[in-house]
């Protein structure tokens, strides 16, 4: 798994005094999950009539069951929901209730005013942020006109009828993909429970996605008369979710919790990659590079086992070591940016001015595919100043700042940029781009 790709500082709106500290919200980026979980939606995403590729997924790092859709076609999902999942089906039927709330439009109230927000606004505002104080003027708007009393959990809870209609579309995408609905039924029944506990101790879905036995029961009816019923999930998805809940727990676990839950006496693949991955965070590297391995050897061509191995050296100071695991990867992986992030982090970790080149082919495809992730602008920075390139390096700090919030600092490299490239190249157009996104706000 990456590093956190970034933390929100927020101020918990209307919190009281034991949540009126700033508190810290986490994004997770790691390609093996993101990829299992396109994987799982793609066929849901399809039978919805939406195209996969413009749907994102985020993984929010938070030990609570959610998900939540928010800014247009944009898919959140706690790593809590993930891991206490059984069986892949039952994230399919979230995914699939999430997707009828995308196709439904609801929560229209603040939909426009965060479609065009960044992914760190909306977290700051959807997990209790104050949409002001994170200078979206437009979304604090959209939350006074709802009524200065009404919180924002208020805000995205969805009603009643937009809970079954949601569930009656998500019926209707798994019925079309040819998927079990089961998954849901028992997903909901699991929430079942949390009826039953003091509001401050229930899971933020069931807060924002109100329940009712007439929601259950519509589910129930549909799963006994399914054709699909029965079916289960292909043996690839079965093995995909195993690894992921393995990965999840042995990351976001103390090593104790994790050997408990996957033992040494269990030799199955997912219960080694586990204990892999947790006595590397420990670390214990002579028990977690045997592992890793092991699994290596039965599966060669497993990109995520080979970034694995080179996360284990990388973190424990080896960028020498962390070299070959990592371009094997991307070689078997090429077009993820994550793992081309990764491979450029260790070849600038190397400062061998021989892979400069190399690194910024892979920050520059990374960039490529997913702009907004202020990381990669500054890893490329660092690369071009090293090459002596100041034009470039100052134009990528640039990028870095605007996307941080930065307007001075953004406007200061791209003055810069401007100055070094000829007039009307394509980066002394990038540079005044951002020099107007970077412009200062009249004050009213």
């Amino acid at each position: 798994m990456a590093a956190v790709c970034f933390l929100v500082a927020v101020l918990a709106a209307g919190a009281g005094p034991a949540h009126a500290q700033n508190q810290k919200i986490s994004l997770i980026r790691d390609a093996e999950i993101e990829n299992t979980i396109r994987e799982f939606a793609t066929p849901v995403f399809r039978a919805a009539e939406l195209d996969p590729s413009a749907v994102s997924i985020y993984l929010v790092q938070d030990s609570s069951i959610n998900a939540f859709v928010a800014g247009g076609q944009r898919l959140f999902l706690n790593t809590g929901l993930l891991v206490r999942t059984t069986d892949a089906s039952q994230i399919i039927g979230v995914i699939a209730h999430e997707t009828g709330h995308i196709a439904g439009g609801h929560l229209a109230r603040i939909q426009d005013a965060l479609q065009n927000a960044t992914t760190t606004t909306i977290l700051a505002m959807l997990l209790g942020g104050a949409a002001i104080g994170a200078g979206r003027g437009d979304i604090g708007a959209a939350i006074v006109s709802a009524g200065q009393s009404v919180g924002l959990r208020s805000l995205l809870q969805y009603s009643r009828t937009q809970e079954s209609a949601a569930d009656q579309a998500a019926l209707k995408y798994l019925e079309s993909a040819g998927i079990s609905s089961k998954g849901l039924l028992e997903f909901m029944n699991l929430l079942g429970d949390q009826e039953l506990l003091l509001a401050e101790r229930q899971d933020p879905y069931v807060l924002t996605h109100p329940l009712s036995r007439e929601r259950v029961n519509a589910i129930a009816d549909h799963v006994s008369r399914s054709p699909f019923t029965d079916k289960p999930v292909s043996k690839e998805f079965a093995a995909m979710h195993a690894r992921l809940k393995a990965k999840l727990y042995a990351f976001l676990n103390p090593l104790s919790r994790t050997l408990r839950l996957y033992k040494e006496t269990d030799t199955s693949l997912e219960s080694r990659y586990a204990r892999a991955i947790a006595h590397f965070r420990k670390p214990d590297m002579a028990k977690a590079i045997p592992l890793i391995d092991g699994l290596i050897a039965e599966h060669p061509d497993d990109p995520y086992f080979r970034e694995l191995k080179g996360q284990m050296y990388f973190e424990t100071g080896d960028a020498k070591a962390a070299l070959g695991p990592y371009q094997k990867a991307v070689d078997l992986l090429p077009n993820n940016e994550l793992l081309r992030t990764d491979l450029a982090r260790v070849q600038l970790a190397l400062n061998d001015p021989a892979m400069l080149d190399a690194a910024i082919n892979n920050l520059r495809h990374a960039i490529g595919r997913e702009r907004d992730v202020p990381f990669r602008w500054h890893q490329l920075a660092i690369a071009y100043g090293r090459k002596g390139d100041k034009g470039h390096s100052s134009l990528a700090l640039a990028e870095e700042a605007l996307l941080l919030g930065r307007k001075p600092v953004a406007r200061y490299h791209a003055g810069l940029a401007v100055q070094l490239f000829p007039r009307g190249s394509r980066e002394w157009l990038q540079a005044e781009d951002i020099l107007i996104a970077a412009k200062e706000e009249k004050k009213p």
